[in-house]
């Protein structure tokens, strides 16, 4: 019997496998296992990165939290700083602060004036937020950037988001937008983008103004790095439990 590098007895090709069923069984289990907690956990190559935006709900109407995503530099350079434009369709706009970044607003007159659900005429609102530090975000590192906004009436409306992503060198203009018939992956810098839902569509119900800050607080709060690892040991047990009920079968199976 010829071993292998790691001292273990190798089967030669040329020879059938004549391990007993149960252990191939249980060790084609134990590869099946190895690869579903690889997949739970995250072991897989990471998709390409952009500046995204991943919305609360897309409910027209709705007040939504927006979570803009940055998860590389420029050509490896750290990033300075992100300025995020708004859509006109937008009216209401409130940056969520953060330890490390600085927060500026640039108004525009609303022409003419726009009147919202409450029956407020607006004459001005918030064209863009800029955040920008004075400790650069390493490239391959990810940052979050959160707007609260109050999304357009209007059922299926696109929503555009074109963003400058500036470093301490050069700068990435994600500004693309997908023309008809074009598909998004085809872009280079696609900006981020969504398109609003039916009201009640992805929430769980249309919100006002008054609760919409502390009902999304509960809402969108984010995982704690607790409640991730409960979440996935409770997946990987699960697994476990399947793959175990499985040998058991396979022992009952040659007792019969």
């Amino acid at each position: 019997m010829r071993r292998n590098d790691f001292g273990s007895a190798q089967i030669p090709a040329d020879r059938p496998d004549r391990r007993p069923a149960r252990t191939r069984a249980r060790r084609a289990m134990q590869a099946g296992a190895a690869a579903l907690i690889a997949s739970v956990f995250g072991f897989a190559s990471p998709a390409g990165a952009h500046v995204t935006v991943t919305p609360s709900t897309t409910a027209a109407g709705a007040h939504a939290v927006l979570q803009f995503s940055v998860g590389h530099g420029c050509a490896d350079s750290p990033t300075t700083r992100i300025t995020i434009q708004i859509p006109a369709q937008i009216t209401s706009v409130t940056p969520t602060r953060t330890a490390l970044w600085k927060i500026a607003k640039q108004t525009e007159t609303v022409d003419p004036p726009a009147v919202d659900a409450h029956g407020n005429k607006i004459v001005q609102r918030v064209a863009s937020v800029t955040f920008s530090t004075d400790t650069p975000l390493p490239d391959g590192y990810r940052e979050v950037f959160e707007l609260t906004v109050q999304l357009p009436e209007a059922t299926g409306t696109k929503l555009v988001f074109p963003t400058i992503q500036t470093c301490a060198q050069g700068e990435s203009a994600w500004i693309e937008v997908a023309q008809d018939g074009q598909n998004v992956e085809e872009l280079e810098l696609p900006a981020p983008s969504f398109i609003t839902s039916e009201p009640g569509e992805g929430t769980a119900h249309h919100m006002t103004t008054d609760d919409a800050h502390s009902e999304h607080s509960a809402a969108t709060a984010p995982v704690s790095g607790k409640d991730r690892a409960l979440t996935f040991a409770a997946l990987a047990a699960g697994a476990l439990g399947t793959l175990l009920g499985g040998a058991a079968l396979v022992r009952q199976r040659r007792r019969t």
